[in-house]
């Protein structure tokens, strides 16, 4: 299996997740994904208080998720 760089989702997605989550843990707030991060896990934290069934913790989970994605796959 060859990997497109254009394909916007391949294989590595979970490892450069992984590995940006792992230098996020290392250098704390000065790390420049942190702060984005944190800003959509409180979006998705509110915006989980609003939504019936997904609840704050779901919702921050799932914010912070997109916020990961998007500085993996800008």
């Amino acid at each position: 299996m060859t990997d497109d760089p254009n394909k916007p989702i391949d294989n590595r997605i979970l490892v450069d997740a992984v590995e940006e989550i792992k230098e996020m843990g290392k250098e704390g707030m000065a790390h420049p994904s942190t702060k984005p991060v944190l800003i959509g896990a409180a979006a998705g934290a509110v915006a989980g208080w609003v939504l019936p069934f997904v609840g704050p913790i779901l919702g921050g989970l799932a914010g912070a998720g997109i916020m990961v994605y998007k500085r993996v796959r800008p």
